[in-house]
């Protein structure tokens, strides 16, 4: 079985509860019409009901079982308004802009989850992911402990010697262009939970990664990759984690046996962290594109509840396994 398979597996077993605000959204109409036929995710669309049905009958695409809701006359409207109020008051918001701020079904669907009415949300395949993002930093906020939301890949190689039959996370390859030494240690935590819900990994094998192993080059930057595997090791003594490693010393025994002796990640690594996102999104792309990799993502992670972003060239498939993803985060 393959890993989006699985995934979608997974999700189907615990059918979560997703909201899709962009309920008018071609792509986003279709696809809740298969992850309800398919029985991956309890779905809900957002928007105006004739306009949604409209999409629908001229894609030819059954809505039967997904939910409709108007933002502006569902019975949670003003509620919803009056608690996001509250919550924005030190930044000048009044019930008047709350109010008009619930219209916008990307705010309303943030709410939904906030409110444990949906356990997720998907959105971008007609918003910019700052406008997918700002909503749920707003409400949902971060996870307790947790500051930086980052966006990890899921990479299927077609090398089984790697990772978990293949199978590798990379981070952070999506959110943040520059990482703290506190962060890339969230990073790699949040990381390993990724690999442990969605891929099913039970002790993932973090690499923090550098152009150095065990201080064979200094440098600042060095610095900071060896101060955050100290962070990591400190704050989450649960976690499988070493660095700082070169990538060959982190996914490859002999090099790893030969760089960093005795390392219990070095050789075996499944979880890969990159100290800032040029490294991240270039060696993802360079892995899909040379190694003929599969990368599934980004999944976000970091979030007190799970809010996923989607790319704006997604497909139908992008939205469902999107969806899936999201429902194994919850």
């Amino acid at each position: 079985m393959d890993l989006v398979t699985q995934i979608r597996e997974k999700a189907r077993a615990q059918h979560k509860h997703i909201v899709l605000p962009e309920g008018t959204e071609k792509r986003t109409v279709a696809a809740a019409a298969v992850l309800t036929k398919e029985a991956i995710a309890q779905v809900t669309l957002l928007g105006s009901p004739e306009k949604i049905n409209a999409v629908a009958a001229a894609e030819h695409v059954d809505l039967s079982g997904v939910a409709i809701i108007d933002p502006e006359k569902d019975e949670h409207y003003t509620a919803f308004a009056e608690e996001f109020c509250q919550m924005r008051a030190k930044k000048g918001m009044t019930m008047d802009k709350a109010l008009e701020t619930m219209k916008n079904p990307l705010y309303f669907g943030v709410m939904m989850v906030y409110k444990d009415i949906c356990d997720g949300m998907v959105a971008g395949a007609e918003n910019a992911t700052g406008d997918v993002l700002r909503p749920a930093l707003q409400i949902i906020k971060t996870r307790p402990g947790i500051t930086t939301v980052s966006g990890a890949f899921i990479m299927v190689t077609q090398d089984a010697h790697f990772g978990k039959d293949g199978i590798m996370i990379f981070a952070d390859c999506a959110v943040n262009p520059t990482l703290t030494d506190e962060q890339m240690a969230e990073v790699a935590y949040c990381s390993a939970q990724t690999a442990q819900k969605v891929v099913g990994m039970e002790n993932p094998k973090v690499a923090m990664l550098s152009f150095s192993t065990k201080g064979s080059a200094k440098h600042e930057l060095v610095d900071k990759v060896a101060s955050a595997t100290a962070i990591a090791k400190e704050r989450y003594p649960e976690l499988l984690v070493d660095g700082e490693m070169q990538l060959d010393a982190a996914v490859v025994p002999s090099v790893g046996e030969f760089k960093a002796p005795g390392s219990p990640v070095a050789g075996h690594a499944d979880v890969l962290i990159f100290p800032d996102l040029q490294a991240g999104n270039a060696c993802y792309k360079a892995v899909q594109r040379f190694g003929h990799a599969n990368a599934v993502g980004p999944v976000l992670q970091g979030m007190a509840k799970p809010v996923n972003d989607l790319s704006r060239g997604c497909s139908v498939e992008d939205i469902v396994n999107t969806v899936a993803l999201v429902s194994c985060q919850a």
